[in-house]
């Protein structure tokens, strides 16, 4: 049996968010309000996300000896995160900073730190984790060469799920394994590059495919989602509409659910609709990891 529903690699940041009433321009300076600390980061956002909804989550990380580095691990510890794979020293904590305007959007800029120090060594290390947990889940907030290898050390039947964020041209023995890669729309377009030749995401899907992954999903904001398989086709999932407070960690949070509902035997559309309500109560309330909603919450939306 596995010990972990989900395995999360990837970043832990400190979240440092002011609220704006609109982004400076060019050497403008802009009035905001008070700065708040919150943990984040798209790995630490994922496994508390996932956590929150019941599944057994362990997070593979590395933060700095420091004040934020002990809020994230924290924050981990209380969502029920198995903090076991969460490394300390070699540089300060990840710091993301982030401005979020009136309706919600959100502009975000990452110091990496430590999350630039999780090694392909780091993951060969951590062999036991990958042994004995159901799903993976990645980001690019830390070394593409740790995502290849985390790509490589994957164990028979477990499933590897890929949120490309920030988006890079991915090599084939990452895109190959994909199961699936969830992309938005800028995110869809960088990996597709020249290939991009069409505004329908649904083409965005059909092209991503064709590059190696077993299945795709693209997220659309409030239009919902769609995803797409070799053997399913295309399917449209349908928004959830709220209105929403603040954006910030609502992508992780649709990733966690969705790689834990896949591994819980869903179909992939089944699984992507789940993840649209978690995201869709998430984007209602402020901050990242504060904002993640536990599963008699979605139940109840």
């Amino acid at each position: 049996m596995d010990d972990y529903d989900l395995l999360v690699v990837g970043s832990a940041n400190a979240d440092l968010v002011i609220d704006v009433e609109r982004r400076p321009a060019a050497g403008e300076t802009v009035l905001g309000s008070d700065l708040a600390v919150h943990p984040g980061g798209k790995g630490a956002n994922q496994a508390v996300a996932a956590a929150r909804l019941g599944a057994r989550t362990a997070l593979l990380a590395r933060i700095g000896d420091d004040a934020y580095g002990r809020l994230l691990l924290d924050s981990q510890r209380a969502a029920g995160v198995d903090t076991v794979g969460v490394l300390v020293g070699g540089a300060p904590t990840g710091v993301a900073l982030i401005t979020v305007d009136p309706s919600g959007d959100n502009s975000i800029v990452v110091s990496p730190g430590a999350n630039g120090r999780l090694t392909p060594q780091d993951v060969r290390a951590a062999a036991c984790l990958f042994q004995s947990s159901r799903v993976v889940s990645a980001q690019l907030e830390i070394p593409l060469e740790t995502v290849v290898e985390v790509a490589g050390s994957l164990a028979p039947g477990s499933r590897f799920v890929l949120n490309p964020s920030p988006p890079l041209p991915l090599p084939a023995e990452v895109l190959d394994v994909c199961d699936p890669l969830i992309v938005n729309e800028h995110e869809a377009k960088v990996i597709l590059g020249d290939a991009c030749v069409s505004e329908e995401p649904e083409d965005w899907a059909r092209i991503l495919l064709a590059k190696g992954p077993k299945s795709v999903v693209v997220t659309l904001g409030s239009q919902g989602a769609l995803v797409a398989s070799a053997d399913g086709g295309v399917e449209r999932i349908a928004p959830v509409k709220v209105d929403a407070v603040d954006t910030t960690g609502a992508g992780d949070s649709f990733t966690a659910a969705l790689a834990w509902k896949l591994g819980t035997g869903a179909s992939l559309a089944e699984a992507a609709a789940y993840a649209a309500r978690v995201g869709a109560v998430a984007v209602t309330r402020r901050g990242a990891q504060e904002s993640f909603p536990t599963a008699e919450e979605v139940a109840s939306l």
